[in-house]
């Protein structure tokens, strides 16, 4: 039985009094024991939010990480190892917004995945396609070329530790959203192209859904039988919709 995962992606927002504001807020959520619960705030953050997090109810996670684990001479870049020594226990590999603002690759996000892994980050690993790519009717192979790249390189037992994240770009921040049925067949044909590598792995990976999700739609979605939990965007900067995204989660 795959343990339900809601994540919360603070994204580049956030300032002193706001995150202060934010985490006396998640201290006041009911949040259910039977979800996995965890926020991604800005790196300027993560030493106050792991402080004030420490009833250990909820993980953090990092938004980005370099791609070599251990220091060095990489200006502006984070090693995965020093987010570990920070108090980080996840990461987030492959942001749409990574991939086509930044502009990173599949051999850098291969190299960031890799590196996650090498210092004990759990990496969560975000694919998904543009609007122009689904109405193609490119969805299944844009999402399995970018999960086939990661098992490729890593093999099929990197995603023994591994969550993965598929987030339409189109329904990111728009307040569109993919139907439950939609995501369903996506996260089905995920969970099939895995099962293709190994059946085991592939039954015990936990598959998120990201997207536009609110307290209103959260249920239904999780209702379905291969989406595992949420990739939280704007809802997860308010408490009481995280909260409740939570605890549809829950149920």
């Amino acid at each position: 039985m795959r343990r339900p995962m809601v994540a919360g992606n603070w994204k580049m927002h956030g300032t002193r009094a706001s995150v202060a504001e934010l985490l006396e807020g998640l201290s006041d959520q009911s949040l259910p024991d039977s979800v996995e619960v965890a926020v991604f705030p800005p790196l300027l953050f993560i030493d106050r939010v792991v402080e004030g997090l420490q009833n250990g109810k909820i993980a953090v996670g990092a938004q980005n990480c370099a791609v070599q684990a251990e220091q060095g001479a990489l200006t502006g870049e984070t090693a995965s190892s020093q987010l570990v020594d920070a108090g980080c226990s996840l990461v987030l590999v492959g942001h749409s917004e990574r991939r086509q603002v930044i502009g990173e690759g599949e051999q850098q996000l291969i190299e960031k995945f890799r590196a996650a892994q090498a210092a004990g980050l759990t990496p969560v690993l975000c694919i998904g396609e543009t609007l122009e790519e689904r109405e193609a009717g490119q969805t299944l192979n844009i999402v399995g070329s970018q999960l086939g790249s990661v098992i490729a390189a890593l093999g099929i037992e990197a995603f023994t530790h591994a969550v993965i994240a598929y987030e339409p770009v189109w329904a990111i921040g728009t307040g569109l959203t993919a139907t439950p049925q939609q995501a369903q067949d996506v996260h089905a044909a995920i969970r099939a192209q895995l099962t293709a590598a190994d059946a085991k792995v592939a039954q015990a990976v936990r598959l998120l859904y990201g997207g536009s999700v609110k307290a209103a739609n959260a249920a239904e979605l999780f209702g379905m039988p291969d989406i595992d939990g949420g990739l939280i965007g704007g809802a997860s900067l308010n408490a009481d919709d995280f909260g409740a995204i939570c605890r549809a989660a829950g149920n």
